[in-house]
């Protein structure tokens, strides 16, 4: 997913949780990279995606941040459950994010401020609608061994909350994504 010129980064936004859930989903993607060599998760840190990646002059990335830290410090702090495993056959497996009213509105809110304000017109994966998650394993990993992962798993419990005090604008470096910039709400 590099950019296809100089003059263009790649960025996304997303919620990253704080430590220790940070730590905790970590060694769960490591986990996955030793135990079913699928090493893809770990090229991004734990997070929940609110905007799919885009294109962005790079010459534009502080009149960017600058709008985004409009836009989200108007929004309210608000709590995310994390709950349970699940995942997208063949390839995905990831903790489930329990939607509430809070984060689905900041994400509809965000995609149409990005629409309306920034041009940005590829917020959903396929027209999807909003399915909140944090990814554990995906893309690199094959059918045998995703059927062995998802064994592992399926019935694992997991129950973990957090407040979401601010969201991040990740960059591409041409190898891994990194955290730009944060954005506190209110």
């Amino acid at each position: 997913m590099e950019p296809h010129n100089e003059k263009f980064g790649r960025y996304f936004i997303a919620i990253i949780p704080p430590s220790p859930i940070y730590e905790e989903v970590e060694q769960l993607k490591k986990h996955f990279s030793d135990t079913y060599k699928s090493k893809a998760a770990l090229n991004s840190p734990p997070h929940v995606t609110l905007h799919m990646p885009f294109e962005w002059k790079k010459e534009k990335e502080e009149m960017l941040c600058s709008q985004l830290k409009t836009f989200f410090e108007t929004f309210p702090r608000f709590e995310v459950e994390l709950f349970g495993f699940s995942c997208f056959a063949p390839k995905t497996i990831f903790i489930s994010v329990v939607n509430n009213l809070q984060l689905e509105n900041l994400e509809k809110e965000l995609l149409r401020f990005c629409k309306k304000n920034l041009n940005l017109f590829n917020a959903r994966y396929k027209d999807l609608p909003f399915h909140p998650h944090m990814t554990i394993a995906f893309r690199d990993l094959n059918k045998k061994t995703f059927a062995e992962a998802w064994g592992e798993f399926k019935d694992q419990k997991l129950d973990e909350k957090f407040d979401v005090l601010r969201v991040a604008l990740l960059q591409h470096t041409g190898k891994s994504w990194e955290p730009l910039h944060y954005f506190s709400l209110n």
